[in-house]
């Protein structure tokens, strides 16, 4: 077995400071030259999420997107490929996909329905089918 060499103090320094603020490092999500782009939409990837928990984290985010003034919000749901809601005869083969249930539930929330404005597909570069585009209101 290959024993690892000892870092030494001043090596140990030198990546403690570097990690504080790495600024050699690209930020592919911060990236982007037009500054106000980011700050009109805010993007989250709903991937892994079940029914439930999609909805709860929606209703946060709206929510959030509103009080901290973005303009857009786009979730990433997925296009309900490897979904399993083929497999049970008591599930909506459409609203047991996030693609279809979490525009679903927005609409039918009167809270988060005063908050925007629509709901549509996304263009096919910011994810297309895999993801929806909420325009949210001026409050």
């Amino acid at each position: 077995m290959i024993k690892k060499k000892d870092r030494n103090q001043e090596d140990k320094k030198i990546w403690e400071d570097y990690i504080k603020n790495p600024s050699d490092i690209y930020d592919k999500d911060r990236g982007t030259s037009n500054k106000t782009y980011r700050r009109e939409r805010y993007k989250y990837d709903l991937h892994g999420f079940t029914l439930h928990e999609a909805n709860i984290k929606v209703k946060d985010i709206i929510e959030y997107c509103s009080k901290n003034k973005f303009k857009e919000l786009l979730l990433i749901t997925g296009k309900g490929i490897h979904s399993t809601t083929d497999e049970d005869t008591y599930i909506s083969k459409d609203l047991g996909k996030l693609k279809y249930s979490v525009p679903e539930f927005i609409k039918t929330n009167s809270e988060l329905n005063k908050l925007i404005i629509s709901i549509d597909d996304a263009e096919k570069k910011d994810g297309g089918e895999g993801a929806i585009i909420i325009k949210l209101k001026n409050l």
